[in-house]
């Protein structure tokens, strides 16, 4: 009877793992990566059967493999542990408030206070017009290392405002904005491009850097085309689709809240 015997200690060991567990499966959800961590789980699980067996020929093969393995891992998964290690060590205090806030169980979801609706009027009227737009929604990881590339702003989010922001004629309009709760905190940003050959050839440099970021960190993008007006949504360094502004709107919503 002695797993009755549980300490105090042993309940925050399990919780802490719990945690590590659900950040690993936020961090590797919806990628190919997610196909990786399940073989991993496989390979050990048959690894710890053996053991129990006794077959240590069989044991011997696949504990050198899972040995030799975890320096693969760190390859294999290394935008995944860059993710996590931003995010551990994130000075965005709203952002921890926000993941807080989905331990609450009221039904109301006042914690998502940014202004999606003007954020996607603004990009159908860009759209219509063909007026070229990169808009970065911060999430949990800092996106201060970005931030200092282009011109620091405190502008409550609004339809007129990005709208303004990103005409042509205006000197702020090229590079990215940067928008944090419901606030625009940087426009004329610079960020990282990326070199996924994965990509197609008709995205230019606008999606390239929105692939590039949301690698990078856990931040969406809207990325509105000036060849041909369409809307992109992109996240984890991937293209969401959807069918129309409406399903975008709520896939947002979700992803924010």
């Amino acid at each position: 009877m002695d797993f009755l015997d549980i300490r105090i200690i042993d309940i925050v060991d399990i919780v802490l793992v719990a945690f590590l567990l659900y950040y690993l499966y936020n961090l590797v959800k919806g990628t190919v990566a997610i196909n990786i961590l399940v073989g991993i789980i496989i390979v050990y699980a048959i690894f710890v059967v053996t053991q129990l067996l006794e077959m240590e020929l069989l044991s011997k093969i696949l504990g050198g493999f899972l040995g030799v393995g975890m320096f693969a891992l760190v390859v294999v998964f290394q935008p995944e542990i860059r993710k996590f290690l931003l995010m551990l060590g994130s000075t965005n205090f709203n952002a921890r408030r926000r993941f807080l806030k989905q331990f609450r169980f009221s039904g109301n979801d006042s914690g998502l206070r940014t202004n999606l609706e003007g954020i996607m009027a603004a990009c159908k009227k860009m759209s219509a017009s063909h007026t070229g737009a990169l808009i970065v929604l911060q999430r949990n990881n800092s996106l201060d290392f970005v931030k200092n590339t282009g011109d620091e702003m405190n502008l409550e989010v609004n339809q007129p405002i990005i709208e303004s922001i990103f005409f042509k004629n205006s000197p702020l309009h090229d590079g990215a904005m940067i928008i944090e709760e419901n606030r625009i905190t940087a426009t004329r940003v610079i960020l990282p491009v990326s070199n996924d050959k994965k990509i197609p050839l008709r995205f230019g440099l606008r999606h390239r850097a929105a692939v590039g970021i949301s690698e990078k960190t856990d931040a969406v993008c809207l990325v509105v085309s000036e060849e041909n007006g369409q809307i992109s949504y992109l996240k984890d360094g991937d293209f969401v689709l959807f069918e129309n502004t409406d399903e975008l709107f709520k896939i947002l919503k979700k992803d924010l809240s």
